[in-house]
């Protein structure tokens, strides 16, 4: 029988569950940011509005983020290693299934419910167990993983727009059914790690599996609120953000590189927040009040760009405001994370996680396609961007009720009471305070 260590190792086989978690995240989240680039295509193909081809992707959001929580209850009971190699096979089967689809249904079925599922049953695991590998370096090991979603993004986008243009859209989606099917070896690579603290059975029953008990707990609660309003206006630019580009003048390349740009600053960005964080020189929780409103301020931005003349000049408002939006998206993403360990323990992280999905999915199954809504009425995505920045300011500002979000003021020890001057000193100790620059002052008691 293997003891069990002290705790988390802080590296050795922690990296390459990293490198895991990277790829996971890569083949989930940054491909469904690429996938906007599709939506087009499909419209035309179907002749459908934005806010029907929106459903796609925002289906598969949903389900692969309402369903996390069963997939962090599945690898309580049975590990992480077996459910995230299936969650590869069922990935890869509904790209498969959706490329010899003969409606939106089948899409929605395909894209939506079958490879929403293996996505669930891949991304929450895998990150909560690499968040119990570390712990002084913990934020800092969540970034580089989250990193995965920008680099894929980089890569994704270019290439599959070669792809929609050489092969059409069914022949793209057949492709990358054999590119997510790599989700199974990475779920291979998750070693399980046995901490103390953890519990000698699996637990059992709705609410111990699942982790429900975690909303009785006030500071949970608090940020259970804020994320599901941010996820309302978060993932709006993984559907949106390319249609968006191609609404502004650009072509389907230029459209592609505004992608690129918000994934360069998004893979830095998280790399760069996560070394911050673990310096322990900001509490986590006003790291993620911050950088959550500067998100809302660069889809804002995003969202006031006007339109460019020519394919010329690339868009450059759009790329600047799209590379301020990936920056902070970026920092972001892996506070979101960091800060569950200090909230409900390292042995219930990997039940959070999977909670954390599933109140995002209520804005990502709500946020596309109300945008889609506001496209088809208003003609734009201008409006679209502008409710999506108010959800994450509003929810920007429910994280301050996180303990340690606000600076707060202590009582500072005062100074050990002196003696009464004597009768012959009494004149003397009268003169130097009253001479003192500013007279008789009195010390504060308190500093923030």
């Amino acid at each position: 029988m293997t003891a069990k260590p002290a705790g988390p190792p802080d590296g050795g086989w922690g990296w390459v569950v990293a490198a895991a978690a990277f790829l996971v995240n890569g083949l989930s989240y940054g491909l469904l940011r690429s996938l906007g680039l599709a939506l087009p295509a499909l419209a035309e193909h179907f002749d459908r509005s934005a806010q029907d081809t929106a459903w796609v992707s925002a289906l598969a959001l949903a389900v692969q983020q309402a369903a996390s929580p069963v997939g962090s209850a599945l690898s309580t009971r049975w590990g992480s290693r077996p459910v995230v190699m299936v969650g590869g096979v069922l990935t890869s089967l509904g790209f498969v299934f959706s490329a010899f689809a003969g409606s939106l249904l089948h899409l929605y079925l395909g894209l939506g419910l079958l490879a929403g599922s293996g996505w669930a049953l891949a991304f929450a695991p895998a990150l909560g167990t690499l968040s119990r590998y570390f712990s002084r370096r913990r934020v800092l090991a969540v970034g580089l993983a989250l990193t995965g979603n920008g680099v894929s993004s980089l890569l994704l986008a270019p290439a599959l727009q070669l792809l929609l243009d050489t092969f059409g859209w069914r022949g793209a989606l057949l492709l990358l059914g054999a590119i997510t099917l790599h989700l199974t070896p990475c779920g291979a690579l998750l070693r399980p790690l046995a901490l103390p603290g953890d519990s000698p059975s699996p637990p059992r029953g709705p609410v111990a599996a699942l982790g429900l008990g975690l909303f009785t707990r006030r500071a949970f609660a608090v940020f259970a609120l804020a994320t599901a309003l941010i996820g309302g206006g978060y993932f709006v630019p993984y559907v949106h953000l390319a249609p968006h580009a191609l609404d502004r003048g650009l072509g389907g390349y230029g459209a592609a590189l505004v992608v690129a740009v918000a994934a360069v600053g998004d893979a830095g960005a998280r790399l760069v927040c996560g070394w911050l964080a673990d310096q322990g020189w900001v509490p986590l929780p006003r790291l993620l009040a911050v950088f959550g409103g500067l998100t809302g301020l660069g889809l804002l931005a995003v969202g006031l760009v006007p339109a460019t003349e020519s394919e010329e000049g690339w868009g450059r408002p759009l790329l600047a405001a799209a590379g301020a939006y990936g920056l902070s998206a970026g920092a972001y993403a892996p506070l979101v994370f960091g800060v569950l360990p200090g909230l409900v323990g390292l042995g219930g992280v990997v039940q959070a996680t999977g909670l954390v999905m599933m109140l995002m999915s209520l804005g990502g199954l709500l946020g596309p396609p109300l945008s889609g809504f506001l496209r088809d009425k208003t003609g734009d995505f201008t409006a679209s961007f502008l409710v999506c920045s108010s959800l994450i300011l509003s929810g920007s500002v429910i994280y301050t009720g996180l303990p340690g979000a606000l600076p707060t003021c202590r009582r500072r020890a005062s100074p050990p009471a002196t003696p009464p001057p004597e009768r012959g000193e009494l004149l003397p100790a009268l003169q130097v305070a009253l001479l003192s620059p500013g007279g008789p002052q009195a010390t504060p008691d308190t500093t923030c």
